[in-house]
């Protein structure tokens, strides 16, 4: 029996593999090293001014099925990339040449005549319950081709993902980053008025799309975490009245309390990168410090030991390392200490309250909450709390969360007065694209998923 009411009829599409992927099976050329770092390559801590242009032709359908699947993927590669303030595109009435064949040959005088500098060609075919999805992408002032063509093959429910992963593949190849359009995020879904709000884990793709609502908002949840491998969300609910974590299993949809420990709240709970050990906060006798839970044993063991408020604990992702706030210094502050306990280092220095911190799935930055002259902020900091960087500003902004590349966060945002509403926004680590994700309504607390198998 669980803790909290789940929908199971939800979950197959949040963590199911459901695609298989081919790498190699057009017998494209390899464009050479200098193509794909010339006019193409995008560094996004620069601060690019202006956006890449790229042109994508329509996705060819190969057969009669495949018509609406096919203009669907189109839109949505498009909007990845778009939505990421690196690319723009051009506009299909600005098209010269047309698409009509796949294995047609590129017209690149055509295409560097509206000036697009990247070409995305695709073809979609669909027989029973089966899609293929196919591409190349050029670069169209070399006029080669960037890596090897791919193909992906799923069911028409996954039609979605299939669009994420080629989005995937043209942004990796041309920023050099690691992809995350194929991800999900986990959040608090908000409704009712101010006073009296219900709340429900809800979990959507990255880009607000497939929305799955996991509780019924019988309890107050917060904080949702996702393991490292997607399929666990820890959170914090009130079920018993006070704050507990629980740990909810995506494929059984099974939830059961952690760290059972009568009359104290624990709260604030993440996982290790090995999944096997939860860090969390434990009120008791006034008092909170970080324990780490062993969730196999069910043993858990202190790591700080201070008359202060210790929370919101992090780990690096080598697992080596805990990035955690601390107000033992008088005011909210960021703190480095050994995964297995002790003092640590306080690495935050500048004016204002610092909270929330986030370690980056590559381990270069720590994503935090910042307070200062009535405003908040979400910044990044190198590890050792150098080269500060605010991205935001507003009444509240607060919760970094990670995209699994380390190159994007997202966090809440709420606006001000009687009537304000809390929302997820995004925003990259330049600081420069700030956007909006929708939901249908007010949302909080989000944390990125890794990508999707």
């Amino acid at each position: 029996m669980t803790l909290i009411r789940t929908l199971s009829h939800v979950i197959a599409p949040v963590i199911a593999p459901v695609f298989a992927l081919a790498l190699a099976l057009f017998g494209g050329v390899v464009a050479p090293a200098t193509a794909q770092q010339g006019p193409l390559r995008i560094t996004i801590t620069d601060g690019v001014i202006e956006p890449l242009p790229f042109a994508i032709p329509g996705f060819v359908a190969e057969n009669g099925g495949a018509g609406e699947y096919a203009a669907n993927i189109t839109r949505v590669v498009a909007q990845d990339l778009i939505g990421t303030g690196l690319f723009r595109e051009i506009p299909a009435e600005a098209h010269i040449s047309q698409v009509a064949s796949f294995d047609a040959p590129v017209a690149f005088g055509d295409w560097q005549a509206i000036n697009a500098q990247a070409l995305i060609v695709g073809a979609v075919s669909a027989s029973g319950d089966q899609i293929v999805v196919k591409f190349r992408l050029f670069d169209v002032f070399s006029g080669q081709q960037m890596g090897e063509g791919l193909q992906f093959a799923g069911t028409p429910g996954t039609w979605r993902r299939m669009a994420h992963k080629v989005a995937d593949a043209v942004y990796s190849r041309i920023t050099g980053e690691g992809p995350y359009f194929d991800s999900r995020v986990v959040y608090v879904a908000e409704s009712g008025p101010k006073n009296q709000r219900v709340k429900r884990l809800a979990v959507m793709d990255y880009d607000g799309a497939n929305v799955s609502y996991l509780t019924d908002g019988s309890s107050i949840v917060l904080a949702p975490r996702f393991s490292p491998t997607g399929n666990q969300i820890l959170f914090t609910g009130y079920e018993s009245g006070f704050p507990r974590i629980y740990l909810m299993d995506l494929v059984s949809m099974g939830v059961q309390a952690l760290a059972q420990t009568e009359g104290n709240m624990t709260f604030s709970p993440r996982f290790a990168p090995d999944g096997r050990t939860v860090v969390f906060s434990l009120e008791r006798g006034g008092n909170t410090d970080i324990y780490a839970l062993d969730i196999g044993s069910g043993s858990i063991s202190q790591l700080t030991n201070s008359p202060s408020i210790e929370t919101a604990p992090s780990f690096s992702p080598d697992g080596s390392q805990i990035v955690f706030e601390s107000d033992r210094s008088g005011t909210q502050q960021i703190y480095v200490m050994s995964a297995g306990g002790g003092e640590g280092v306080r690495i935050s220095s500048g004016p204002g309250r610092y909270g929330t911190p986030v370690w980056s799935p590559q381990g270069d930055y720590i994503a935090f909450t910042k307070q200062n002259a009535g405003r908040f902020h979400i910044g990044v900091m190198r590890t050792d709390g150098s080269e500060e960087r605010l991205l935001t500003a507003s009444f509240l902004d607060e919760g970094p969360t990670w995209a699994p590349n380390g190159r994007v966060v997202m966090f809440t945002r709420e606006s001000a007065g009687a009537g304000g509403q809390a929302a997820l926004f995004s925003v990259d680590i330049s600081g420069r694209n700030l956007r909006q994700i929708p939901t249908d309504g007010p949302a909080s607390d989000p944390a990125w998923s890794p990508l999707l198998p």
